[in-house]
């Protein structure tokens, strides 16, 4: 990364603007514009992110930092940003094109420049942050102001309107300067905002609200079409622009992609690795790449099943439930990671998907071994991204009192059941956090999590610990737009039965071939298959349930522990092998 460079270049009315370059000399060129009340530092935490692979530019919009600061109203039109725009390219990518990242008012600013016919040579694709064209806003707004007899097209546009009427006050002269001053004075502009914006450069450009707001909602063009590859970066959690505005992006844009991001107005500060990778992504497509998954999954327009351009890891998908959720999730067009502590199993479960026309990949892992799970999703981020959904499914069966339960398979029955799931959210809850994209856990427990049997102490203590670790946890990554659901499975035919560890009491060992054979007869009889279960998770990340029961059994237990849990108590008293 070559040291930060300072120069200037003239915009068409004769206004000075600073510009700064950095990064990979010989790398492609991206250009980064910033908003109010910012200055080109707002991409200090984007810059380094970028700076191997690309050259990257960044300035000083008119009345910030060291750029000359108008003091006409109309040197601040949306016009006058994008002459800024073209003599910045002009300068530093004299006749070729740049790929563009910009924000706020430069994200106004740059879609004021796609207007203009010779946009199309000199843009190679364009990453929009918490800006939209003007145009597209008017329509949104106005049109549907308009169209009442479309109530919630025009409930959207009221609101929409209102989150932009403090537009309206920093559009007055005079008062408006002073109520900034003021803002900055009592601290209120630093809870707002993320960073430490200068007082001087918010009050000089500040021009920009009179300069643009009465004009865009009086005024739109009929035809602002753009063929540049657009992306959009849409904050679920903007103050000044909300996410609906960009639902009809796609009229305007013929090649568009779209990111939803669980942030606020100031993404760059709060956000920056994800605004990289998503101007990363697209670059490299438009120079030629492949399209990463990221990109293909923020596609708008693309044909898709549900998790299509999605990846998803499941462990314990050697057979059983694993084996079926994953053979699920790919025939709804994901891409599969397969894991199982017995690594032919995972690699069957892996050969079957891709007999099906799908895309899997296996591995071996014991969940028990927190450092073997961190390695494993250090392994898999790094081969294939981060998965979208985390199904953590693994565990072992154990019958048998508590008094009559070895120490050490007491301790394995937990370290299994309960650490695996620990262990498999450690490694990946916070790469999914810090993705920025959200995503969706799923925590397999049982309806012994709610069903205390003194014959299966271990197992259900180990259930429980997960139903509580989950709702805990989901909790935590609720802020994060992560889901997280907790599965409850009933009686269901798999091969756990076959392989439960039995501690009998003492004297009764020979009864546990018999109790075995009766279990076995009871599950096969009950006919509720793994295909079942699978169907259910899939289900429930789709429509993002906390909680989900499988079974009429599960159901009715899960009710019962709600209204009358001194009952499976007294069950439990019963109940022995």
């Amino acid at each position: 990364m070559t040291a930060m460079q300072e120069s200037f270049v003239e915009s068409a009315d004769g206004v000075r603007i600073a510009v700064y370059a950095q990064g990979n000399p010989t790398g492609p060129t991206v250009v980064l514009v910033h908003g109010w009340p910012d200055s080109h530092v707002l991409w200090d935490g984007v810059v380094p992110l970028l700076a191997d692979r690309f050259r990257v530019i960044t300035y000083d919009n008119r009345g910030v930092g060291r750029s000359d600061a108008p003091r006409r109203v109309a040197s601040f039109a949306m016009a006058r940003y994008a002459d800024d725009f073209q003599a910045v390219l002009d300068a530093v990518a004299p006749g070729s094109a740049v790929h563009v990242l910009a924000h706020d008012w430069g994200s106004v600013g740059v879609w004021e420049y796609l207007a203009r016919p010779e946009s199309g040579q000199r843009v190679a694709s364009f990453t929009s942050v918490s800006g939209p064209s003007t145009d597209h806003l008017n329509r949104f707004v106005v049109g549907n102001l308009l169209r009442p007899y479309r109530p919630r097209k025009f409930a959207q546009a009221v609101a929409q309107l209102g989150r932009l009427s403090y537009m309206g006050l920093f559009s007055i002269p005079v008062l408006a300067p002073t109520l900034v001053r003021a803002s900055f004075r009592a601290g209120q502009m630093r809870r707002v905002h993320p960073g430490s914006p200068s007082v001087s450069d918010a009050v000089a450009s500040m021009k920009v609200y009179p300069a643009n707001f009465f004009r865009a909602l009086a005024h739109a063009r009929p035809d602002h079409h753009v063929d540049v590859p657009v992306q959009l970066v849409v904050n679920a959690r903007d103050p000044f622009v909300r996410h609906y505005v960009y639902d009809e992006t796609d009229r305007w844009a013929s090649r568009l992609w779209r990111r939803d991001l669980r942030a606020g107005h100031w993404a760059p500060m709060s956000h920056p690795a994800v605004l990289a990778t998503a101007v990363t992504e697209l670059a490299e497509h438009v120079d030629g790449a492949e399209p990463a998954r990221g990109l293909r999954r923020a596609q708008v327009g693309r044909d898709r099943k549900h998790f299509g351009d999605m990846l998803v890891s499941v462990t314990g998908a050697g057979s059983g439930i694993g084996r079926e959720t994953a053979l699920a999730f790919a025939a709804e067009g994901a891409e599969l990671i397969v894991s199982d502590i017995d690594e032919q199993a995972a690699s069957d479960t892996a050969a079957r998907i891709a007999a099906r026309g799908g895309e899997a990949h296996a591995y071996r892992l014991d969940v028990s071994d927190a450092e073997a799970v961190e390695a494993f999703a250090a392994r898999v981020c790094d081969e294939h991204g981060v998965p979208d959904v985390v199904v953590n499914n693994a565990g072992i069966g154990q019958a048998g009192a508590f008094l009559d339960t070895p120490a050490d398979q007491w301790d394995r029955v937990l370290d299994v059941n309960l650490g695996g799931v620990v262990n498999g959210c450690r490694a990946f809850a916070g790469r999914l956090v810090e993705r920025g994209t959200g995503g969706h856990v799923v925590n397999v427990s049982s309806m012994a999590a709610y069903a205390p049997l003194q014959s299966m102490n271990a197992y259900c203590t180990s259930k429980a610990a997960v139903y509580m670790f989950s709702d805990c946890l989901r909790a935590e990554l609720s802020s994060a737009g992560i889901g997280l659901t907790t599965v409850c499975p009933g009686v269901i035919d798999t091969n756990i039965v076959h392989t439960t560890r039995f501690d009998p009491p003492p004297g009764k060992a020979g009864q546990v071939a018999g109790r075995r054979k009766q279990l076995e007869a009871m599950f096969a009889a009950r006919r509720y298959g793994p295909d079942k279960v699978a169907m259910a998770i899939v289900s429930a990340v789709q429509k993002n349930k906390p909680i989900r029961p499988v079974a009429p059994e599960a159901y009715l237990l899960y009710g019962t522990s709600r209204i009358a849990p001194q009952a499976l108590r007294s069950t439990a008293r019963g109940n022995v092998m």
